[in-house]
């Protein structure tokens, strides 16, 4: 895990910027799978679709920041970062498809990601100012509440690369007030300070009204030349009190640096902004070695052919286990017993975990029945719950493979106590005490994506394949479902939906559960951190966990009231 913490002496060329007024371009919704013959072909295109993401506000965007003399967002992650550090970017296709009215806001604006500098893990937001001004849209608050709530779980230092003009104001009704909107990040600020998490902020560009509490409320505050801190403009200033004062005045790195006394550190420009920062990263104690692990049984790229683009292909949880565990550190669990969830202590990357994963072919019972693969029964559900149990004890981090369709329903199910099981899982899930996270292959249909730590069941992190599908349940049930209650409506009310209508109601509703299945549509509103091509996810799960196994954080600087 630990990069070299050598400085990059130049920033990182602009990516090419494409056809102009195509920067942001994309394919619109679809199932994910949909017009695609291979897992791998629609991993590639799914990559195609970041790529363009990445390139935030498109040449436009970028050439404005070259004009006013600063780096791109991403290319002062890059001069921040140890070279050929590894970035896990979170939240990338953050408001994808949204904000229609206002032009759409890409990655929401900002970027944000773990990464390593002077050897130190931590966690990047870095406002990207080529898209709208780096303003704060709903979808912007959300991701940076999310990156740090990461932060907070992994003990991992903040860099904020503060480059914003604000709350995007026509939709300020969205982003100013609720527990989860913008003053959050701020309460998130002093939180993360009492418990000892180290928090810098850099100051590299437009940082004004309630946004200026940010850095502020920061441990170690830069700030560069020609950036403005201040609460109110000078249109703001001259309208709110009368009075005449120049932007420089009011709040430019002199004044805060000399007469304010806010800032810590002025710098005269981005990479030595950059420089400073990865300087005082490296005042804080080195990260441990990561450990070192056997490489998997099996070849990643044999996860392409293992699954199906369509969800409906069977496969083994085994051999898909055998691409990204460890050789020979695999122990299942009950092997014999609850065979629609594969559990096994593992090791990846050297670090000792406890695998939750959906098996996705039928399965004959002890006593001659047969399962469903994808579907989670009583027995299942009883073995996963307590296996979760054993490795929260054991204090072994958790990592959840879901491709599921849900629980078993029917009279059999429910004289069994289905719900009875169910619950057991779900309390063990909530309970847990160890580091969980979560990779979406599949299907994360109703209830099975709560059992097998959904996203509200707080998991360090959590990823998707390309192929997965988010939902209460499948189109086909839920089109059934809507067209019993509207036929019984009808009913009720002495009339009756022709065959016309009734074909018309079914196609709405596929279409547009065909649409929210999609994972993008998902990734956009923050129900996944990252969309990840399969052979990614052993790389990706051994970063994940060496941050996510760090130590709490002990506690930071307590002092008694200051006097003024």
């Amino acid at each position: 895990m630990k990069k070299t913490a050598k400085l990059q002496k130049q920033p990182p060329p602009l990516p090419s910027p494409g056809v102009p007024g195509e920067e942001n371009k994309l394919p619109s919704p679809g199932v994910s799978g949909e017009g695609h013959h291979s897992v791998r072909d629609l991993a590639d295109d799914i990559a195609r679709q970041e790529a363009v993401l990445r390139l935030g506000g498109g040449a436009a965007g970028q050439e404005r920041q070259r004009k006013l003399g600063r780096l791109t967002a991403r290319e002062r992650v890059k001069y921040l970062l140890d070279v050929d550090a590894a970035f896990l970017e979170i939240g990338l296709w953050a408001a994808w498809e949204m904000y229609p009215e206002a032009g759409g806001a890409v990655a929401a604006g900002v970027v944000t990601g773990v990464g390593t500098v002077a050897g130190r893990a931590c966690m990047v937001i870095a406002n990207d100012a080529a898209v709208k001004a780096g303003a704060f849209f709903p979808a912007t608050c959300k991701k940076v509440l999310r990156a740090q709530k990461i932060a907070a779980r992994c003990n991992l230092p903040l860099i904020y690369l503060v480059d914003s003009s604000g709350v995007y104001l026509p939709m300020q009704d969205e982003i100013f007030p609720d527990e989860d909107d913008f003053g959050r990040i701020f309460r998130n600020n002093a939180v993360l300070s009492a418990a000892g998490i180290p928090q810098y902020a850099a100051i590299m560009g437009n940082c004004v009204a309630g946004g200026a509490y940010l850095p502020v409320l920061c441990d170690k505050l830069l700030m560069t030349q020609g950036s403005k801190l201040y609460l109110g403009g000078p249109d703001l200033v001259k309208a709110a009190i009368g009075q005449q004062a120049d932007a420089e005045d009011l709040g430019g790195a002199a004044m805060h640096a000399a007469i304010s006394g806010t800032i810590d550190f002025q710098e005269k420009d981005d990479e030595s902004c950059l420089h400073r920062l990865r300087l005082l990263m490296e005042l804080l104690p080195p990260d441990r070695a990561a450990p070192r692990g056997r490489e998997p049984e099996d070849k990643a790229d044999s996860l392409y052919d293992l699954v199906g683009v369509d969800g409906k292909k069977e496969y083994d949880a085994r051999k898909l286990l055998a691409c990204i565990v460890d050789g020979s550190s695999m122990q299942e669990y009950k092997a014999e017993y609850g065979k629609t969830i594969v559990c096994a202590y593992a090791a990846v990357g050297g670090t000792k975990v406890g695998v939750v994963a959906s098996q996705h072919v039928r399965c004959r019972t002890g006593s001659g029945e047969f399962q469903i693969g994808g579907v989670i029964y009583g027995d299942s559900a009883d073995k996963a719950a307590r296996f979760i149990m054993d490795c929260s004890q054991s204090g072994l981090p958790l990592v959840f493979f879901q491709d599921a369709l849900g629980f078993m329903v029917g009279r059999d199910a429910e004289h069994g106590g289905i719900l009875r099981s169910g619950a057991k899982l779900v309390n063990a899930v909530s309970n847990a005490t160890v580091a969980k996270i979560t990779v979406i292959v599949g299907g994360s249909f109703g209830a099975g994506n709560y059992a097998l730590c959904g996203k509200a069941f707080d998991p360090a992190f959590i990823f998707a394949w390309p192929t997965a599908r988010y939902a209460v349940m499948g189109p086909e049930q839920a089109a059934g479902t809507l067209l019993s209650m509207q036929r019984r409506r009808r009913e009720s009310g002495g009339t009756s939906l022709a065959p016309t209508e009734l074909e018309e109601l079914r196609r709405q509703v596929t279409a547009d559960y065909v649409r929210k299945m999609d994972i993008r549509y998902g990734a956009a509103r923050g129900w996944v951190d990252a969309i990840l091509s399969p052979q990614q996810t052993r790389d990706v799960l051994i970063q994940a966990l060496g941050v996510a196994v760090r130590p709490p954080p002990a506690g930071g600087f307590r002092a008694g009231i200051l006097q003024v």
